[in-house]
């Protein structure tokens, strides 16, 4: 028992002394153990602190880059969010207030499979809106993939090849599957029978899974209607589906 308080004894606190902050009361830790001097301690703290934190901040930015390239979203447009787009007409101010709307009020968009088609002139910002609204869905932990109907339609082919590794079944689905698909480009291509059927298997089994789509087209509604055929249309805006028009004068190159 002796034995045992003489190892939990401590000792008087005494004076040391640093040698950058001077005198400080140092105090007996265990045995021989004293405490140091409390400001180098308190620097080291934050110090330790602030590393800490950084490296929280570089692996934040890692993750956000690595979803960014999971988006395929293309490197032009990554800084194009909804709070950098300055409206300055009324039908940019009403595209803007649906982006924002949209892109907030996600989970409700989710639950029904609500989708969009934002439709008009080239150099409108139809992409600058798109983009913001994925950003802001990523930012709520959700999966998004940017790509153009043209990209998604040669990789449907490509899986016909005999040393292709996935199947056209399988590019569906790496299409189906983000919470938020924006195909760009809607209506660029030459119409045929399997594009028609490629852009329905994708849209009605994304309907289906209530997981909405973005389409962005230079078409007018009623071209895009047309191309889009009744079937895809009808699907699109089902569930409060909308048709957002981008009918102002092209602002591409603008300063």
């Amino acid at each position: 028992m002796n034995k045992i308080n003489t190892i939990l004894a401590t000792q008087e606190p005494k004076l040391s002394q640093c040698e950058v902050h001077g005198d400080f009361e140092s105090r007996n830790l265990f045995r021989d153990v004293w405490s140091k001097c409390p400001q180098c301690a308190a620097n080291q703290q934050a110090i330790d602190q602030r590393e800490a934190d950084e490296r929280e901040i570089a692996l934040k930015h890692l993750v956000w880059q690595r979803r960014l390239g999971e988006a395929a979203i293309p490197e032009r447009f990554r800084s194009r969010t909804l709070d950098s787009y300055k409206p300055t007409v009324e039908g940019q101010r009403r595209a803007l207030a649906f982006a924002q709307d949209y892109a907030i009020n996600f989970c409700s968009a989710i639950e029904t499979g609500r989708s969009a088609i934002f439709c008009g002139k080239p150099g409108t910002g139809k992409s600058h809106l798109a983009v913001g609204i994925g950003l802001e869905v990523m930012r709520q932990g959700k999966l998004v993939l940017f790509t153009t109907a043209q990209r998604a339609f040669r990789r449907m082919k490509d899986a016909w090849r005999k040393d292709s590794d996935e199947s056209e079944g399988d590019v569906i689905r790496l299409l189906v599957q983000p919470d938020l698909l924006i195909l760009d480009e809607i209506g660029v291509q030459f119409g045929t029978k399997f594009e028609e059927n490629a852009l329905f298997d994708i849209l009605n089994e994304r309907y289906e899974k209530r997981r909405p789509s973005l389409l962005l087209s230079n078409l007018t509604s009623q071209e895009v209607r047309a191309f889009l055929g009744e079937r895809v249309y009808d699907r699109i805006k089902e569930d409060n589906g909308v048709i957002v028009p981008f009918d102002w004068t092209s602002f591409r190159g603008a300063a």
